[in-house]
């Protein structure tokens, strides 16, 4: 059973001479080290792959989701199967097909991520530009500005944990008509969105080329390269994009949109795609 994602914290609330005690509702962080399992040369292997910061709840989306948008598995098909381990609720362990075998030895980093930083520990940028199985899949279809604008209050209404801390961030996706699919929170933007892929990878609904993703914070290199790795083609921030994460776009074939708001927004990549 996964732990719950808000805890309460006694604190002194001040406000101008006046000072009362009360309780607070904040947003849980705790480990979660992934595992994997897998076939080598007629043995059974096991490896600890990653330890990242994140918010409790749907673990074995996050570790599925954060394999493939490392490149480390390529479909849903290569996973066997997911479990927490037994009295431990902070490690899982993903289990690979007896005929799929990780090339473990290109990786070129320390899987070690905060709940701020999705590529603490890469060696380079060119480790981090990993490529998408998905990369000459782009399709051409537009999408009315008018559909944009909403957005922003559905991702509110949805948002149901960082309404009641403040402190998470999300990831949404919606269809091409702008209606609402799903939505992952975490105190960790990096991991919201893992898990927003790995629950579209587990449903084996990629890739996510007619679908639109938008991100309740800014827009960084990190979320550029999972949304390529997962096909999307419309991304959609509420704060600003980097110059990096604007850069990868542009090579990605990605429609990059910041600042995104009720009635305008920036476009900054693949503005063909918006009427």
């Amino acid at each position: 059973m996964e732990t719950s994602s808000i805890t309460s914290h006694k604190i002194i609330r001040v406000s101008g001479h006046d000072a009362e005690e009360l309780d607070d509702q904040l947003a849980v962080e705790e480990p979660l080290e992934i595992q994997i399992a897998f076939q080598s040369g007629g043995r059974k292997e096991r490896k600890s792959i990653s330890v990242t910061m994140r918010t409790p709840g749907n673990d074995h989306e996050l570790a599925a989701g954060f394999l493939f948008t490392e490149g480390i598995i390529h479909s849903r098909s290569q996973i066997a199967g997911i479990a927490n381990t037994p009295l431990d609720e902070n490690r899982v362990i993903v289990t690979f097909s007896d005929s799929f075998e990780p090339k473990l030895g290109s990786l070129e980093r320390n899987f070690y991520t905060t709940s701020s930083c999705g590529v603490c520990g890469k060696a380079s940028i060119d480790a981090i530009k990993t490529r998408s199985v998905y990369a000459n899949a782009q399709e051409n279809w537009f999408l009315e500005k008018g559909l944009l604008y909403p957005l922003t209050d559905q991702i509110t209404r949805h948002q149901n944990t960082f309404e009641t801390t403040g402190g998470l961030h999300a990831s949404a996706l919606f269809d091409i008509s702008g209606q609402f699919l799903m939505l992952r929170e975490d105190v960790g933007r990096h991991n919201a969105l893992d898990k927003l892929i790995g629950a579209a990878l587990l449903a084996d609904q990629l890739p996510l080329g007619k679908h639109i993703l938008l991100l309740s914070g800014r827009a960084s290199f990190e979320l550029i390269q999972k949304a390529a790795m997962a096909g999307i083609q419309i991304v959609a921030a509420i704060g600003a994009p980097s110059s990096l994460a604007v850069q990868l776009a542009e090579e990605s074939g990605i429609t990059l949109i910041g600042f995104l708001k009720k009635d305008k927004f920036n476009i900054y990549t693949g503005h063909h795609r918006i009427l």
